[in-house]
């Protein structure tokens, strides 16, 4: 079976670096497209906003996760992989790296880093990708960064 729609989780951690360099090879190989995925979770993002009112912290995240995604997009282009799409989306990443954004967009494979940069948020395996392991209607692959 030859996955047509495949998703990376990306936050910038080795993790996801890890899974980005790996989905590379099977998007190329399954002439998929690729959607690389980042979702910012405001929920943390709120109480930093309500420390420093005069600054646009919110904005500033946002921006620099966008940057982010076109990065991961120049690279797979490098890579020789054309069709791709950024999904850049504000809320819970558990729930839209698990479920929404896989149903919107209709993907087969996800894959993601083991772990992320949200530390507190993980034991052993990240949270989110146990939460995409739990969770997501089609195969997963979690790529550890070691």
């Amino acid at each position: 079976m030859a996955y047509q729609n495949i998703m990376v989780a990306v936050d910038g951690s080795d993790a996801a670096e890890a899974a980005f360099n790996r989905v590379l090879k099977i998007a190329k190989e399954n002439e998929a497209k690729l959607y690389i995925a980042h979702v910012v979770d405001l929920r943390n993002m709120a109480t930093i906003e309500f420390y420093s009112p005069s600054v646009d912290v919110i904005d500033d995240i946002k921006n620099e996760r966008e940057k982010l995604l076109a990065e991961y997009a120049d690279k797979a282009k490098a890579q020789k992989v054309d069709n791709i799409e950024t999904v850049f989306r504000t809320g819970n990443p558990k729930l839209e790296l698990a479920v929404t954004i896989p149903e919107e967009y209709n993907i087969d494979l996800i894959v993601c880093g083991a772990t992320g940069l949200n530390a507190i948020g993980r034991f052993l395996i990240g949270s989110v990708a146990e939460q995409i392991v739990r969770n997501a209607t089609c195969d997963v692959l979690v790529v550890r960064d070691n």
